[in-house]
């Protein structure tokens, strides 16, 4: 598929993702860790705009100059922005309005795209697809959390399955003591957090090879997980109490019978499904109450080729940090991970939302601790 092939797929997948939607879905922003679909529609288009098309395809004509307030995210070098919080205020630009700015650079990158690009300015394109991508993966939480926050729990898709599988049952992956090579490597993209392949010594562990699964967290939250402060973190204790956390994300306990807000509207808890929602405290204090532990991201990329993964995103015990030898790039693609290397942790393995091509071991995810609404779930290691 060559490049302008890709562009198209891309371009028409974040619009399929947002078809079962009603107009009003588009805007609505309940947590300030959702942005509105309409705000994920604008900032992609807006990305190829700025970063492609108006420094480079001659006699481009901006869309709208106000754009660039509206549908900047973080980059501080591209000016003033909406803050994130307000994304959810913004009536307009209209969902038809985002629409016609997607079409009018579309047909620009289009054209742009069926002439032979320069190496450097290639790999910003290819970049800024993988940005795309990325935001499909968001949208799907996001508009997931919009409807399963409703009162209503309006079905996103009424007659789509998951495409999760049962967690087949779990053994212990031996892992033995030695220098692991951690870190993209090879041709392909990957993003630059993935880059300076490095060693690092592991002493030998046991990773499991399958997710935890519905019915085992269930276990812990019967047997009084969510109220013994001797599996919390500090952090994770006070954030049970002061938000009283019962159970995962999604979950509801109605008439005795646990059931969970599905694509398909709210339906039975599937038992042996991988369980999914879950933030760091909640991992960490399952992995506590179990006398286990969560793997490294290290020892977690280490074992991968000996285990199924991606259909959770699963937590790690590792501190979202650079690689040895991170140097950010110059500008404002500089800006892209390396500035929120501070106080998250790091997710490996992908989910049942995550672009294919995004789906490689040496990816990392990074999230902070309490945060729920990512298809996030937990793998155990023990040493």
């Amino acid at each position: 598929m060559n490049i302008l092939e890709k562009y198209k797929t891309v371009r028409s997948r974040s619009e399929y993702i947002c078809a079962p939607l009603k107009t009003e879905d588009y805007v609505v922003q309940p947590v300030v860790d959702v942005s509105p679909p309409k705000w994920h529609l604008g900032h992609t288009t807006w990305f190829f705009e700025t970063f492609i098309l108006m420094p480079n395809a001659p006699g481009y004509t901006e869309f709208d100059p106000q754009y660039n307030f509206v549908f900047n995210s973080y980059y501080e070098s591209v000016g003033a922005r909406v803050i994130r919080t307000d994304r959810g205020n913004l009536s307009r630009p209209s969902v038809e309005e985002v629409m016609k700015y997607r079409r009018h650079v579309d047909t620009a990158m289009e054209k742009f795209l069926s002439s032979p690009m320069e190496e450097d300015l290639e790999a910003l394109m290819i970049l800024g697809l993988n940005h795309e991508e990325q935001h499909q993966e968001l949208l799907y939480t996001d508009i997931k959390y919009i409807l399963g926050h409703n009162p209503l729990m309006p079905p996103y898709d009424p007659g789509r399955k998951s495409a999760v599988t049962a967690a087949s049952k779990a053994r212990w992956v031996s892992v033995p003591e030695g220098i692991y090579s951690i870190g993209h490597h090879g041709k392909g993209f990957c993003f630059d957090n993935e880059l300076g392949r490095h060693q690092v010594y592991l002493a030998p562990y046991a990773i499991s090879s399958a997710p935890v699964s519905n019915a085992e967290y269930l276990e812990f939250i019967n047997a009084g997980g969510y109220t013994d402060f001797r599996y919390w973190h500090a952090e994770g204790w006070d954030w049970v109490k002061t938000n009283h956390i019962t159970a995962p994300m999604y979950w509801y306990l109605i008439d005795d019978n646990w059931q969970q807000y599905t694509w398909s509207g709210l339906q039975p808890l599937e038992q042996d499904a991988p369980v999914c929602h879950v933030s760091y405290y909640e991992a960490a204090a399952y992995a506590a109450w179990k006398g286990l532990r969560l793997p490294t991201e290290f020892e977690w990329e280490a074992a991968a080729d000996h285990f199924p993964w991606g259909q959770r995103w699963e937590w790690t015990e590792s501190a979202y940090l650079p690689y040895p030898g991170f140097q950010k790039a110059p500008g404002a693609i500089g800006e892209y991970n390396g500035k929120f290397m501070v106080n998250q942790m790091v997710l490996r393995g992908g989910s049942e939302v995550t672009p294919p091509e995004h789906s490689r071991k040496t990816y990392r995810n990074f999230f902070h601790a309490p945060l729920r609404w990512q298809f996030t779930g937990i793998r155990l290691a023990k040493s």
